[in-house]
This record gives C-alpha cells, sequence and structure tokens, in this order.
C-alpha cells in the first residue's frame, strides 16, 4: 500500500502459496524493510507486449484487441498481469530473506493504464512499489517503466529523453531516466533503454540502435561532467549482443557490461533464446564505480519460466503466444536479476 503498513490479504496469501510456494511467514518478509540495507537488487524485464484490451485511437495495436487474431480478451491481460508479477516477485537474490526487487526496470509495457495495473491490481498490489513510465511516439504505444520501493530508492527527479528518428526510421521508445537516493546517501542514476528492433535485418536496423546509444551516452557524459563519479546504472533490452556495434560504443565509452556473462541455474545461457540459439539482448551497464560493487549477476531461469523447446531439443522461455497459439506463458525474455553490495 501507499500509505501504512503492508497488509497480506488472504487472496493474496492464496495467489503467493499456490504461484511461489512460499509459506505466510516469508510472505510477509518479503514486503518489509530492511533496516540496515546495504545491497540494492535491480531487475531488468522485457515483458513481451503487455498490453491492455483497449483500442488507442493514436497506436497500432489492434493485434491485441478481444476481436482480433490473437483474441487479446480482458482474462488473458489480467492473467498476462499476474503472470508478470510472479515473473518479478520471484526475483529474489537471497533465498534467505526473500527481500523483493528494489528496482524493476520493464520493456514492453503499453501505457500508465497498464503499469498501474501491475502494480495496484495484480499479484504486485501489496508490494509497495510506486512506478514511473514514459510516453512514447513508438508507433505501437509501447514504453518503458521503472519501479521502485521508496524506502531504498527516492526519486528527486526523472525524464523522458526522446529519439528523434533519422531517415527512415520509425518513431521508437523514449529512454527513461530517473535520479533517486539510495541508502548510501548517494544519488543513483538509472536509465531504462528499448532500443529500435532488428525489424528489416540487422545490418540495416544497426543505425538506428547506434543513434540511441549515442543519445544515451550524451545524456550520461552531461552527468560526468557535473560527476565524474557519479553513479550510473544502464538497463534494457537493446536488441543486440554483447560485442555488436551499440554494446560495443557504450563499453567504448566508459560503461561496463555488468550482464555480460550472466547466465541462469536450470539451462538458461542467456536472456533470449532464438531458433535454439541462446544469448542476450538484455544488458544491465554500469559506471565503474559501480561496477566495482557488483555483488551477483544472473538470468532468472525458475522451471516454471521455461518450457522444452521440440523443434530445436532444449529448452526456451515459456512465452505468451507462439505464433498465434496461446499459451498462457509469461515473456519471451527472462529477468536479468543484479545486487549492487556496499560494505
Amino acid at each position: 500500500m501507499r500509505n501504512g503498513k503492508p497488509h497480506c490479504s488472504a487472496e493474496v496469501l492464496t495467489h503467493w502459496r499456490q504461484l511461489l510456494g512460499l509459506s505466510f511467514l516469508i510472505c510477509c518478509f518479503s514486503l518489509s524493510p530492511v533496516g540496515a540495507q546495504t545491497s540494492l537488487t535491480l531487475v531488468e524485464l522485457n515483458c513481451e507486449n503487455l498490453f491492455d484490451c483497449v483500442h488507442d485511437t493514436l497506436k497500432q495495436d489492434y493485434e491485441f484487441l478481444p476481436d482480433a487474431g490473437r483474441k487479446w480478451t480482458p482474462q488473458r491481460y489480467w492473467r498476462k498481469l499476474n503472470n508478470i508479477g510472479r515473473e518479478i516477485l520471484s526475483c529474489s537474490p537471497d533465498t534467505l530473506s526473500f527481500q523483493l526487487p528494489d528496482l524493476v526496470a520493464l520493456c514492453e509495457v503499453e501505457n500508465d493504464s497498464v503499469v498501474h495495473h501491475l502494480t495496484r491490481r495484480s499479484l504486485l498490489r501489496q508490494a509497495g512499489y510506486d512506478y514511473i513510465v514514459t510516453n512514447s511516439p513508438d508507433e505501437r504505444g509501447l514504453d518503458v517503466a521503472l519501479f521502485y520501493q521508496p524506502f531504498s530508492f527516492a526519486p528527486v527527479r526523472s525524464c523522458a529523453l526522446r529519439i528523434e528518428p533519422l531517415p527512415g526510421m520509425r518513431p521508437t521508445r523514449d529512454i527513461l531516466y530517473v535520479a533517486g537516493r539510495i541508502m548510501t546517501g548517494d544519488t543513483l542514476h538509472v536509465f531504462v533503454v528499448h532500443a529500435p528492433s532488428r525489424y528489416g535485418g540487422e545490418r540495416a536496423s544497426r543505425p538506428f540502435r547506434m543513434h540511441v546509444a549515442h543519445r544515451l551516452m550524451q545524456a550520461v557524459d552531461s552527468l560526468r561532467a557535473v560527476s565524474p563519479a557519479a553513479p550510473v546504472v544502464v538497463a534494457g533490452d537493446f536488441n543486440d549482443y554483447a560485442g555488436d556495434a551499440s554494446l560495443d560504443f557504450l563499453e567504448r565509452s566508459g560503461l561496463i557490461d555488468v550482464s555480460r556473462t550472466a547466465t541462469g541455474t536450470h539451462g538458461a545461457r542467456g536472456t533470449y533464446c532464438f531458433q535454439g540459439f541462446w544469448g542476450s539482448l538484455d544488458h544491465v551497464l554500469a559506471s565503474p564505480s559501480l561496477a566495482a560493487v557488483v555483488d551477483t549477476c544472473y538470468v532468472n531461469d525458475a522451471p516454471f519460466l521455461m518450457e522444452e523447446d521440440p523443434r530445436y531439443a532444449g529448452l526456451r522461455p515459456r512465452r505468451t503466444y507462439q505464433g498465434f497459439r496461446y499459451q498462457r506463458g509469461y515473456s519471451d525474455h527472462l529477468p536479468l536479476v543484479i545486487r549492487f553490495r556496499w560494505e
């Protein structure tokens, strides 16, 4: 709840026992602030088309409407919200305390209404998250958002960085920038990115992702000009793999890809699997001062997020649709979980 102490309702506890297998005691601990917190956990997740069921007359969201081919009904929408909530709740790096993530960077959320439903009416409704979301010119209406726990991250300013399209480039998602005070007394600078897809081919679309990377570094360099040691973290779906041009540029510009070698413990060798090939389109990059305090970084490939891949004889993320076949899944991306720890 926004005001007062969190309250674990019977309905929420029933959902969490069924979906997470957690006891009543663990559920309550997971909602409680930690008194002498010396760590901060961030989760990055591409939600895969988290649309509502209402047509936005200014956006091309026809595919996700009740009478469209995917039959995106309210029932499926609310199931998707609860699935994403369950996915976030499972991202605890500490199995003893089951502490909730402090920050959650989300890609592919349609609008403020969707984020409001996710934080206030889904399985996350007792988790205490506040949020900031963009309002991008993306043609499909997709945005990025940042969830935060107010007791561990207190925003002091935020803005959306608009990406002016290059010739031949479709309008894309804004970069979300949020600065907030953390438990160390420092101001943490957070950027959430969802770069243009590889639609039309990797080579043809590469300049568009490079354009976003340059816009990001303009903002980061402005921060470093004022405070060279400012802690900066960048999280999101870059639609590029480690070593590709945009990620290489960001690392040459002074950021460190602290998620470069992140894998799961149940078979995932990255956050994304395409035709049997595992890799990570999702990344977390940090300034050197912040990279120095990374405690752990891994892919959350909990068994309920995975499924057998019959064609390529392996595992893959359990997504919401396989083609147009609805399968009650979660996302085609797996969450990245990173914990920073201060002495």
